[in-house]
């Protein structure tokens, strides 16, 4: 017999007052919240349930909270919540706790961005599954790998090493490839605090060779990049 189901997670934090407003920025309801005996808050968007849960001296940065929610167009979630995180908070965190991380295919899971919540919870939207074959290889393959290590794990190190290297050992790897893990180089340096490789990595990012219909196609992510150098990292 089958029947109808829903699963939420319980997410910890610090503080309900300082969690909530942030959900609310992407676009999520309160649906109730208590203080006594406990303080906890429920949320909802769309078909996307949060429940959180308060702790007394709770530290963010030890949290291994974590919840997997897969949509069919993770891209235009991303658009949405990112809007509303400008709004709310008049720049995109994009480093440090809260932050969300751009949209972008990672190797051995899917196609998607992650959000670190002001609770520490890591929050993974991936695309729903689909039929098409991995056949990404050189350094296509690189900014997966690295994508894998700064944004499914949170070693940014890890990740600059691998496109840097990746960048020295494909030389000749599509211009479009290479923009891109010249982007993710730059943004990848404004989360780690390097205002150095940030501007060296978006400066080379432009001096790439696109053709005019791939210029238009990657227009919004290097406007993307200059505004978070702009931001985090202070004006060139």
């Amino acid at each position: 017999m089958t029947q109808r189901s829903l699963t939420i997670p319980l997410l910890p934090c610090r503080s309900l007052d300082e969690a909530i407003p942030f959900y609310e920025a992407l676009g999520f309801t309160r649906t109730y919240r208590q203080d006594r005996p406990y303080p906890a808050a429920g949320l909802v968007l769309d078909d996307i349930n949060i429940h959180l849960f308060g702790i007394d001296g709770f530290v963010p940065e030890d949290s291994y909270g974590s919840a997997l929610i897969m949509l069919s167009d993770p891209d235009q979630t991303y658009r949405a919540f990112a809007a509303g995180l400008r709004d709310a908070y008049g720049k995109l965190p994009a480093a440090g706790i809260p932050r969300i991380l751009r949209p972008r295919k990672r190797q051995g899971t899917t196609y998607g961005f992650t959000i670190v919540d002001p609770g520490g919870n890591w929050l993974r939207f991936g695309k729903l599954a689909s039929d098409d074959e991995d056949t990404t290889t050189g350094l296509a393959r690189v900014i997966e790998n690295a994508a894998r290590q700064g944004d499914s794990r949170g070693d940014e190190a890890s990740a600059i090493r691998l496109l840097t290297a990746g960048l020295a050992r494909h030389p000749d790897a599509p211009p479009l490839q290479r923009f891109r893990a010249l982007l993710y180089l730059s943004e990848l340096g404004v989360r780690t605090g390097d205002p150095n490789i940030a501007r060296d990595s978006l400066h080379t990012a432009g001096e790439v060779d696109l053709d005019p219909d791939q210029q238009a196609t990657v227009a919004e992510e290097l406007a993307h990049a200059a505004h978070l150098i702009e931001e985090l990292a202070g004006p060139a």
